[in-house]
């Protein structure tokens, strides 16, 4: 019973996430996307199990949650070298999210 209200619960959730999504400010303006513009839509979508919809609607979902996971995981264990490692891992993110922006841009 418990298996089944959690697996309903889920559901639910998924389509009020769905139906609720947060409205770019930046797209509104401007009508263009923005290099964030997707990652919610691809973050439900990972988040019900669908990779290939997630990767295709926002590829940076995945390197995105690593980084923030990989960060709190930096400050949690008191790594000594963590700003280090933080910069190196911003830059190769960071520059991952505009790579795919250009692409999305210029070639789709």
């Amino acid at each position: 019973m418990f298996i089944i209200f959690t697996f309903c619960s889920a559901i639910n959730l998924f389509d009020w996430l769905q139906n609720h999504l947060i409205t770019c400010p930046f797209k509104a303006l401007t009508g263009f996307d923005c290099p964030g513009c997707g990652f919610q839509r691809s973050l439900i979508a990972l988040m019900q199990g669908d990779l290939s919809k997630s990767w295709s609607l926002y590829p940076p979902t995945i390197p995105l949650l690593f980084l923030f996971l990989s960060v709190g995981l930096l400050y949690l264990l008191k790594v000594k070298q963590h700003s280090l490692i933080f910069k190196i891992l911003v830059i190769a993110v960071g520059n991952f999210v505009m790579l795919s922006y250009i692409h999305k841009m210029f070639f789709s």
